[in-house]
């Protein structure tokens, strides 16, 4: 083979893996973005999967970071930017789905930094009870922006103020990815590992 066609064979296949690695992912319907930007960063789909309760599909949930991270504290240690993106495939009450993200955030966040997490999961509480309810469809982000906070946003709309405090963001990936999981096949596949 000549050098000729030895690069192109490279670039082709070069442009194969970049072009499937920048496809749209679809699970159960739901079109996954990879990549995404986010305040100006390009972060890449760290792993997907969908959220059950018993057997009933909830919803999806996306992880995206700036860098692959296969363990929860390197999850954690990433300084840039960071978003969960959660669509829901069934109808849930909001308040509901507000209590189930209380209870998980409590028994995963450490005990030590509760009194500083108290007033972001208040803030939190108040954005999913004046939604009422959130129809099958509908997504929402949880962002952490350095300099300006975890940041949620429902249908790409931020709500409420930002909550400043760093430990919140970590506290609240703990609900997927913590000791205590909502669901440990979805905490693997958050962190990339083929269920």
């Amino acid at each position: 083979m000549t050098l000729s066609k030895r690069c192109m064979t490279v670039l082709t296949g070069w442009l194969l893996s970049v072009s499937i690695q920048a496809a749209p992912i679809d699970m159960a319907g739901i079109r996954l973005a990879d990549p995404i930007d986010l305040s100006g960063a390009k972060l890449q789909l760290n792993g997907a999967g969908i959220r059950y309760k018993a057997v009933f599909k909830v919803y999806v949930a996306a992880l995206y970071l700036d860098k692959k991270a296969a363990t929860p504290e390197e999850v954690y240690a990433t300084s840039g930017p960071k978003r969960i993106s959660i669509t829901l495939l069934r109808e849930i009450d909001s308040n509901e789905l507000g209590k189930s993200f209380t209870k998980a955030f409590e028994e995963n966040a450490p005990r030590t930094e509760m009194s500083r997490l108290i007033p972001g999961l208040i803030k939190m509480g108040q954005v999913f009870s004046a939604l009422k309810t959130m129809p099958a469809g509908e997504n929402f982000t949880i962002d952490w922006v350095p300099g300006t906070g975890t940041v949620i946003s429902v249908k790409g709309k931020p709500q409420g103020e930002p909550i400043k405090e760093a430990e919140f963001f970590n506290a609240m990936m703990r609900i997927w990815l913590g000791t205590k999981p909502a669901d440990w096949k979805l905490k693997d596949e958050l962190l990339g590992k083929a269920s």
